[in-house]
């Protein structure tokens, strides 16, 4: 039997919106009084001209969205409108869609409700009850009108319309029945209702976009509306709310989304980046830069994809080439015995230009046993500001900070300290076995207020400090949706605080979590000051990454100050460029000066460098006039050949032993022997992302590197990691989205 969903949501609002819902109902009194009035108004003037109405009323086509110059298109590829990327928890519980399953098919339907102030010297909009069809997986929606009412001084208008584009017509004699059935207003989205507000609300109270959207009708659990077999309900007839006079209805099919990102508005911040163009070796032989494990480009450039980002939407200094490369892991060759690093080096001919060559240059440390591992002393400074107020943000958090204790065991210590208006110490060095403790002080958290904490880094440097422990790995987590006003406003103040906390043993790492307020070139800088690593979380896929899989790498660091300076010969290469980078190039003497502060590499970790090269007499080659006549007058005795003749360069690598002031050095030739025809797998894939990242860039050295090409390689390419497996999804997706 089917329910009267119409009184049981009524009374759903009373309860949970007590004083909204009296202010509805005194607008409905209010407004069916005046309208009876104005209806026996007319009734005794039927020859009474009607104003004109404000707003015609309109058709809605799902399938012309495209073609309406004044509502952008959905870009959106059709499996992501179907399944929400389902694979991605973060789209899923961001979403503010009802997705209603009958018979195998998928009905999303968003609702809002608002209220709006009744005009008193001009018109009253006619209030009451809104009625919202649900509709069926068609192409097109037929026939769905506007009607709107207006009362003013005694004259009461009405307007239809049926068909596209159709001017609007007045029609009179209606009858008092009609002029009293109530009026649902269906926008294309809440933007849209929100012009129609401030148009109509002239002399009345405005609703900007934001109150808007508050005003959307809380999610409720499908049970609270349907039992059993009454889901049939929603799919073949429709059900009232007590929905205030605005309602929004997004068709199945092409819809607008009123929770989509917006691309144009936000308050997202990258640091520019110039990409690197070709040096040329003569002048400039020597290649000088800090490692760099960071993997929040990547994860962040993703969620722009799967959000429906073209080409054109994504932020081009979001995209660092280097950090799209180093997300992933590489068969790499493992260090010898007493070594830190094990090094890879391969030349082959370059993918997205034929004349030049590829260099590929890949680091990894030693894996570290968790077991055999040091203890994590760890303090967690958790953003809960109003801001984190969004599935994708605080619950995604502490869904992944759940997922980080369960690795954790009786020798680890966990604090929590919490910033917005104020500071909070919610948790102090309690031990990683007491999982419910830490767990419910995780689940505790709520998001409300500014971001104005006060002392907030400095409480959770404090706390740190108190809890220090020689024998562990001490550790700051700053996880936020961006907002870093944390006590201390002034960035180099904040720098020099974190540098003086990191030569002191306590690290920092920095969490991102949801979109549109993205400070990544901040939290980028504050990481590799502390010696840490900067990830972005959108999923609790990506949460497992880099909590779980790769907690080794991510928080036990096994080489600080890292650094890489390559020589070049130029019997072999007559110009060189690093792709990627951009923000970690390092003045050649900058090299062994142990003062300057540089990357710091964790337990498995993988590093990959990738140099594009113009061998030398090639056609490109740039000669210079005077160092070559000085080449010819060198003695006639030196053999034609030099010694180092078959080698490309000498890559040599800078580190310091984790909590040590004086640094080591190593160093290994590359020569001939790297050279190969047939590159191998990891060659190839590095290459392939290293052109992505070029192509969203736009660079000016891409090539024929194109997205078709990407596509093609990964139609072939053969792999069982689900990451590497997941990229060629994405260059496809991002096909498909521009």
């Amino acid at each position: 039997m089917k329910r009267d969903f119409r009184e049981e949501y009524q009374e759903y609002m009373r309860k949970k919106t007590p004083d909204l819902w009296s202010r509805i109902e005194e607008g409905i009194s209010e407004a069916e009084t005046q309208i009876s009035e104005a209806t026996e108004l007319q009734a005794e003037k039927p020859d009474a001209s009607e104003p004109e109405v404000r707003k015609a009323e309109k058709q809605i086509d799902v399938n012309a969205d495209a073609g309406n110059p004044e509502k952008p298109a959905d870009k959106r590829p059709e499996e992501l409108r179907k399944t929400g990327l389902q694979n991605r928890e973060s789209q899923e519980i961001k979403s503010q869609f009802k997705v209603i399953k009958s018979d195998g098919k998928e009905k999303k339907m968003v609702q809002f409700r608002s209220w709006i102030a009744i005009a008193v010297a001009v018109f009253v909009l006619g209030v009451s009850i809104g009625t919202i069809t649900m509709l069926q997986n068609s192409s097109t929606v037929n026939n769905q009108t506007e009607a709107g009412q207006n009362v003013a001084k005694g004259d009461v208008g009405q307007n239809n319309q049926t068909g596209d584009d159709s001017e609007s017509k007045v029609e009179t004699g209606v009858s008092a029945d009609e002029q009293n059935t109530p009026v649902v207003e269906i926008y294309d989205s809440p933007e849209e209702a929100t012009d129609v507000q401030t148009e109509t609300n002239s002399t009345g109270s405005l609703q900007n976009k934001e109150a808007n959207r508050e005003a959307f009708v809380p999610e409720m659990e499908a049970e609270e509306y349907y039992d059993g077999d009454e889901w049939e309900m929603a799919v073949d007839d429709s059900y009232e709310t007590g929905l205030a006079y605005d309602s929004y209805m997004a068709p199945t099919g092409n819809y607008w989304d009123p929770y989509d990102y917006d691309k144009d508005f936000n308050n997202e911040t990258y640091a520019k980046i110039e990409d690197n163009g070709f040096c040329l070796v003569l002048t400039e032989p020597l290649s000088t830069f800090s490692a760099d494990v960071d993997t929040a480009s990547y994860e962040n450039v993703r969620r722009m994809i799967e959000d429906g980002y073209g080409l054109q939407d994504i932020y081009v200094d979001a995209v660092r080439a280097e950090e799209f490369i180093n997300y992933f892991t590489y068969d790499l060759k493992d260090p010898e015995s007493g070594e830190k690093f094990g090094v890879t080096t391969k030349i082959a001919v370059c993918p997205w230009n034929d004349k030049h060559q590829l260099l590929f240059v890949g680091m990894k440390t030693e894996d570290i046993d968790l077991s055999e591992a040091p203890a994590e002393n760890l303090t967690f400074l958790i953003d809960v500001s109003g801001s984190m107020d969004e599935e994708d943000k605080l619950p995604l958090l502490q869904k992944s900070f759940l997922q980080l204790v369960e690795q954790l065991d009786d020798d680890d210590t966990v604090s929590i300290v919490t910033y917005a208006n104020g500071v909070e110490v919610v948790l102090d060095s309690a031990k990683g076995s007491d999982k419910k403790t830490i767990s419910d002080a995780i689940n505790g958290l709520m998001a409300a207020g500014g971001t104005n904490g006060e002392g907030g880094i400095q409480k959770a440097y404090a706390l740190a400090e108190a809890n220090y422990r020689e024998d562990a790995n001490n550790r700051i987590i700053v996880a936020t949706d961006g907002d870093l006003n944390i006590g201390i406003s002034e960035p180099d103040q904040l720098e020099k605080l974190i540098s003086e906390k990191r030569d002191k043993g306590i690290y920092l790492t920095m969490l991102g979590f949801g979109t549109g307020n993205i400070r990544d070139d901040n939290m980028e800088r504050l990481a590799d000051c502390g010696n840490g690593n900067y990830a972005y979380i959108d999923s609790l896929f990506e949460a497992k990454k880099v909590l779980v899989e790769e907690l080794g790498a991510s928080f036990h660091t096994v080489a600080e100050d890292v650094k890489l300076q390559v020589e070049f010969n130029p019997e072999k290469v007559n110009a060189y460029r690093l792709i990627g980078y951009e923000n970690r190039l390092m003045d050649a003497a900058d090299f062994r000066d142990d003062t300057k502060d540089a990357g710091e590499i964790g337990a498995g970790h993988s590093v990959i460098a990738l140099y594009e090269l113009i061998p030398a007499g090639a056609e490109e080659a740039v000669t210079l006039k005077y160092q070559n006549k000085n080449a010819e007058k060198e003695d006639a005795a030196e053999e034609s050949e030099s010694e180092f003749s078959n080698e490309y360069c000498t890559v040599a690598v800078r580190y310091k032993e984790p909590g040590e002031t004086k640094a080591e050095e190593v160093s290994y030739v590359v020569d001939e022997n790297a050279w190969t025809d047939e590159p191998d797998s990891e060659f190839v894939f590095a290459s392939a992302v290293a052109e992505l990242a070029m192509i969203i860039r736009d660079d000016a050295n891409k090539g024929d590197a194109s997205l078709d090409k990407l596509m093609e390689l990964g139609r072939t390419y053969q792999t069982t990691d689900e990451y590497r497996q997941e990229f060629f999804y994405m260059v496809r997706l991002l096909a498909k989205n521009s």
